[in-house]
């Protein structure tokens, strides 16, 4: 509840920052981290603790909207995997391992260019590239049990292999389905990032994490470390938070794993 709490509180913050509260204050450019200014200010006097709470929450949308997209293509794709015939598993997992087999920031990155850039480029990109692993695991799952009794019997019956799936399998798959969304989400926002960060994600007048560690790599040999410390931390800080959030939800929705 306290992660929770933390990425909602984020998100509220964010929407309550304006455009003015970013804007230039060169009477205030360059300021150390203080009580008026907790992260300090940049070379345009903007205030680096409201640019990296907006930055983050853009990350928080898109990294959630991605990984929502990429965890649907999942759950279609290892469900077809598991409930079609043989010909489409195997189309299936070749088309998992090229995905796998390709480095996912070069992926992302030939992808959001090809989509066009900025946030939708990012957002396909991402999608197209974080569903494979979730696909695995929901096939494992969907073979498990496609020989089950009762699985059996509905077949029997006449039922379709959708029917069969949304009444038989996603039940089963559900626990491991939610994990796996949520174990997804920090990877999606590293990758925002680190896209953002070399110029192919966001525009670069966009508040995001990616451009305000970019922008102040430049300062970093005249000392002025506050500019990439803070922001680079609070990313950091979210990640770990968000999977430690996806550990506990393990536990809870795994009781092998709870017993260990």
């Amino acid at each position: 509840m306290v992660i929770v709490a933390f990425v909602l509180l984020i998100m509220i913050s964010g929407s309550m920052i304006t455009d003015e509260m970013l804007a230039p204050d060169f009477s205030q450019k360059n300021q150390l981290p203080s009580l008026k200014h907790l992260f300090g200010t940049d070379w345009l006097g903007r205030d680096m603790f409201l640019r990296t709470i907006k930055g983050l929450q853009n990350s928080i949308i898109i990294g959630s909207i991605a990984s929502i997209i990429s965890s649907i293509i999942a759950l279609i794709v290892g469900g077809l995997a598991g409930t079609m015939p043989k010909w489409v598993d195997h189309i299936v997992r070749i088309s998992i391992d090229l995905v796998m087999g390709i480095p996912h920031l070069i992926l992302i990155i030939l992808i959001s260019v090809l989509a066009g850039r900025g946030v939708r480029g990012l957002l396909i990109g991402i999608a197209l590239t974080h569903w494979t692993s979730l696909a695995r695991i929901v096939r494992s799952e969907v073979l498990q049990v496609r020989n089950d009794h009762y699985v059996l019997i509905s077949r029997r019956f006449g039922k379709s292999n959708f029917y069969i799936f949304k009444e038989h399998m996603i039940p089963i798959v559900l626990p491991q389905y939610i994990i796996g969304l949520v174990l997804t989400f920090p990877h999606a926002i590293l990758h925002e990032a680190a896209v953002t960060f070399l110029g192919f994600g966001l525009s670069p007048e966009a508040p995001a994490i990616g451009i305000i560690l970019s922008e102040s790599m430049k300062y970093l040999v005249n000392g002025v470390w506050h500019l990439a410390f803070f922001p680079g931390l609070s990313l950091v800080l979210l990640v770990l938070l968000i999977n430690k959030l996806g550990d506990n939800l393990s536990l809870l929705l795994n009781p092998h794993l709870a017993r260990e």
